[in-house]
């Protein structure tokens, strides 16, 4: 295990940050774009269309990870008490390729919302923010179960990448277990609708500061508009389902 993922600073920064990951996040994105507010790139309308075809490919491979992650295998990544924990070590599904799928999930849908703002102080403030916070963390889990799990942990570390995804295999991983999608769904809906939130509030941002409130942007407006309802409504529905039970069965 390199030197930096022994350091004592960087795993007490891991600890805190996994105990606040919830707003530490979109309390940095949100001081970000209340100082550098949202752009098109150059300064071209026509170009952004093709940056946000970016931002929605980048969103769909980073939530498809997650997906795949999730329902071929659950792991507790929110630990208890808002602490890292593990029951289990876990080593299937996608976790046979890659030591922290869901974390390059989110590193790659974080990144598309950086996109979107388009401004370099975003780009190396809220990169740098995301890479180091979510190294931090990974330590702070890694030291966790280097001390739970001693050599059964070590031997999974040797074999398995921390970051980096081992493509060899993995069809036969996913043809050798039932992929869970009632489980997808209810660990997944909201990370889904906060992102899809961020990314409307983002573009709607963008938008405002680029063209103003004139008649001639209420079409952009109503389109955010009914992205917003469509994805509240679906959020909503799962939501319904999920506190009635019907999801309940399988979820892991």
């Amino acid at each position: 295990m390199p030197s930096l993922y022994r350091n004592g600073l960087i795993i007490r920064y891991g600890n805190f940050a996994f105990r606040r990951r919830n707003y530490l996040f979109p309390v940095v994105f949100l001081i970000l774009c209340a100082v550098f507010t949202p752009t098109f790139p150059a300064g071209s309308e026509s170009l952004d269309h093709w940056v946000d075809l970016g931002v929605i490919a980048l969103a769909v491979w980073g939530e498809g990870i997650r997906v795949a992650t999730v329902g071929l295998e659950y792991i507790k990544r929110g630990g208890v008490d808002k602490r890292v924990f593990a029951d289990k070590l876990v080593t299937t599904g996608l976790f046979a390729h890659c030591r922290n799928p869901l974390y390059v999930g989110n590193i790659l849908m974080f990144g598309g919302l950086l996109v979107i703002v388009d401004r370099w102080p975003v780009y190396v403030l809220g990169g740098a923010f995301i890479v180091v916070t979510y190294i931090a963390m990974v330590a702070a889990e890694e030291r966790f179960l280097a001390q739970k799990f001693g050599a059964a942990y070590e031997d999974y570390c040797a074999r398995v990448n921390r970051w980096w995804p081992r493509l060899s295999g993995l069809t036969k991983t996913f043809q050798s277990t039932r992929f869970n999608w009632r489980r997808v769904l209810v660990k997944e809906y909201s990370n889904v609708y906060s992102w899809i939130v961020a990314a409307l509030a983002l573009e709607l941002m963008e938008t405002l500061v680029e063209r103003g409130w004139g008649a001639d942007q209420s079409w952009i407006l109503t389109l955010l508009g009914v992205l917003w309802l469509g994805a509240t409504l679906t959020m909503l529905v799962v939501w319904a389902f999920k506190k009635r039970g019907s999801l309940k069965q399988s979820t892991g």
